[in-house]
């Protein structure tokens, strides 16, 4: 006996001839999609011939962040809208990402676990399509590094509202690799748990500094919630995959690798904090055009004027400093070592005689990286509309 076939009616809530407009441009845009994945193939094939020319040839890197930077400045420049710019870094960065995925997979380090800042960070710069490795101690993000166990690891280096990450510049100092590259991410704080749904709240974790920055937001919306102290942010997310009563305080990238639902977005209470990542590898970039070079000194504690006389060479040459910082060495009580950040490459004529001068004066010094500068968040690109 064969089986009656059922008919269903689909009843449209929208007008006939709204639905009969829609059918037409809704066709249009599966068009598009495919001549979209289309290109997306071109554009892939050309990569690997790409990567077949470097391998007859010397070696090149696979990732150049000039070279993603100025790309992804170059499209919005020429863009004519109406697709925003916001959107053009993001999309093409993924692009970028599954197709340099064609010459090698690129292995990048982290400070984890999944779903920190720092996750966030790797994604912002490197895309999804490479390996990320997290690693429970910075030192290990730098060893690994070293070793070639990965080709990049990305770490945090300061916070516009908790100043320097003094860790980092320890490692900075005692480690073989060079800064390659910068990241600015903005600290961006979502509430988020199981069902999305704030009034299934009992519980927010997180660590302390986030909760603290999203003081007022809870104060006003959540006051008879109890608050508690986890070890990171992505700690509190596991928790609160595991328990529906919980919430959890951190990125989108927690959210995405603990399978939550946003229940608030962008909580903190004060907007436009920061924190820069350095990208480090074993290579040190070419010039780029636009570049920063860091880079620490040492001078005698007995030296009268010592500061003044390691700086005077930049101002001199004109190089400008974005940053000065000072660290205690370490087991050299009441001597310091100072970080200087400064625009330029290090090949650049004016940036390298200051450096040498500079280097002339110290009782020691160390070039920590000369690399491609980020674009700060609320910068736009040369070229690019203001947002109306």
């Amino acid at each position: 006996m064969s089986e009656a076939k059922k008919t269903v009616s689909v009843q449209s809530d929208q007008p006939d001839d709204i639905v009969r407009q829609l059918a037409p441009l809704r066709e249009a845009i599966d068009d598009t999609d495919r001549q979209l994945l289309a290109l997306l193939n071109d554009r892939a094939e050309l990569v690997r011939q790409v990567g077949h020319v470097k391998q007859g040839g010397r070696r090149s890197p696979v990732y150049v962040a000039s070279r993603e930077r100025d790309l992804v400045s170059a499209l919005v420049r020429s863009n004519p809208g109406p697709f925003p710019d916001g959107a053009i870094g993001p999309v093409f960065r993924e692009i970028i990402s599954a197709t340099r995925s064609l010459e090698d997979q690129v292995r990048v380090g982290y400070l984890g676990p999944a779903g920190t800042f720092s996750h966030q960070a790797a994604l912002d710069q490197f895309g999804s399509q490479v390996v990320l490795s997290p690693f429970t101690h910075l030192e290990d993000v730098f060893h690994a590094t070293e070793r070639g166990e990965t080709h990049f690891g990305v770490i945090p280096v300061e916070n516009t509202i908790e100043g320097a990450i003094n860790p980092t510049y320890d490692a900075l100092m005692e480690s073989e690799v060079t800064i390659c590259g910068e990241v600015m991410a903005p600290i961006n704080q979502h509430l988020m748990s199981q069902s999305g749904q704030e009034k299934d709240v009992r519980i927010v974790a997180s660590i302390p500094q986030a909760t603290g920055q999203c003081r007022r937001w809870l104060h006003e919306r959540m006051r008879d919630v109890e608050i508690q102290n986890s070890s990171s942010t992505a700690a509190a997310a596991q928790l609160a995959s595991e328990r529906p009563e919980v919430a959890a305080i951190g990125s989108s990238a927690a959210a995405e690798v603990y399978g939550l639902a946003f229940v608030a977005r962008d909580i903190e209470d004060r907007r436009g904090n920061t924190t820069r990542f350095a990208v480090i590898g074993s290579e040190a970039p070419k010039s780029s055009g636009n570049d920063l070079t860091s880079a620490a000194f040492t001078v005698r504690r007995d030296q009268a004027g010592a500061l003044y006389h390691l700086l005077e060479p930049f101002a001199r040459h004109g190089v400008n400093l974005t940053a000065v910082q000072s660290r205690p060495m370490k087991g050299r009580p009441w001597e310091y070592v100072f970080f200087i950040d400064l625009e330029g490459h290090e090949s650049e004529e004016a940036v390298g005689e200051a450096l040498d001068e500079a280097a002339a004066y110290a009782h020691s010094h160390k070039i920590l990286g000369s690399y491609p500068r980020a674009v700060r968040p609320g910068d736009r690109a040369p070229g690019e509309r203001p947002t109306p």
